[in-house]
């Protein structure tokens, strides 16, 4: 329960936040019609959300993805997020 909570808390920010970014968090029906190119990683210590988010979407960037879908999202002490790419 806790890990959907998180997912969900982190696809509504980067969905509030996505006019900033060049690539932006979309949901698994918007998926299905994008072709997936691979998959990042992230994982800090006493962050929040948000800065989860903009480390997803800055790795996004670097691997040339103009979205991405948060597949894993684990809270705690140690935060670590795992998103899907898609051209």
């Amino acid at each position: 329960m806790k890990i959907k909570t998180t997912v969900a808390a982190l696809s509504v920010l980067s969905v509030l936040s996505f006019g900033a970014f060049a690539a932006n968090s979309i949901n698994a029906d918007q998926a299905q019609s994008r072709q997936a190119i691979g998959t990042v990683s992230v994982g800090a210590i006493s962050t929040s959300p948000m800065d989860m988010n903009t480390m997803l979407n800055k790795k996004a960037e670097e691997q040339g993805a103009s979205s991405y879908r948060i597949i894993e999202a684990r809270t705690g002490d140690h935060w670590h997020a795992t998103a899907e790419l898609y051209k």
